[in-house]
């Protein structure tokens, strides 16, 4: 009888490739890849130095990595925290923006300028860390502790206490108005 010490060995006593694939794949041992995540999730609250570094969630610097992309941050417009996403999506918002409004309208101009003159690249330390501006951090009212808060395609950076109150808000706004999502019937949009 053939002893197993673990179930990596017994994929490699019937395929002795396994090992090799598996490293160049990152294949499970079930045979399947890992599942590329796409989407920022969960509230993360990490501390902030006095010089306003502040070290991104691992799940969301592994996303950013993943997608070869920078993050961008800018002052919200709607809450005070700190609004995130990557290169790409920041030129998305842009021609959602161009076709929403017609160029040099008031609203474009306002849009515009609350999002891209405010808006800054910051690139992450070999630590995970990056260094919010003082506008950022003052906006925000982070002192020193940071939430972070997963929306999905973006991310947003609060003062956790502040978020608390809001997520407390957002819940009962949830409940009264019982918000739901129209299913599109299909795995993926």
């Amino acid at each position: 009888m053939i002893s197993h010490k673990s179930p990596w060995e017994k994929i490699a006593y019937f395929n002795p490739d396994f090992r090799t694939e598996q490293a160049q794949t990152g294949a499970t041992a079930m045979g399947r890849l890992p599942r590329k995540r796409t989407l920022f999730f969960d509230t993360i609250i990490n501390k902030v130095d006095a010089k306003g570094r502040v070290s991104i969630p691992a799940d969301y610097r592994s996303l950013l990595e993943q997608q070869e992309t920078e993050l961008v941050a800018f002052r919200s417009f709607s809450s005070p925290c700190i609004e995130c996403c990557t290169s790409e999506m920041m030129e998305r918002i842009a021609g959602d923006i161009d076709r929403s409004f017609d160029t040099f309208s008031e609203q474009q101009d306002d849009l515009t300028s609350l999002i891209y003159a405010d808006a800054k690249e910051f690139p992450f330390d070999s630590t995970g860390r990056i260094v919010l501006t003082e506008k950022l951090l003052r906006h925000a009212g982070i002192t020193d502790k940071a939430a972070f808060v997963g929306k999905g395609k973006t991310f947003q950076i609060w003062n956790p206490d502040a978020y608390a109150q809001e997520e407390e808000k957002i819940r009962r706004r949830a409940l009264e108005k019982r918000l739901s999502i129209k299913s599109s019937g299909g795995e993926h949009d």
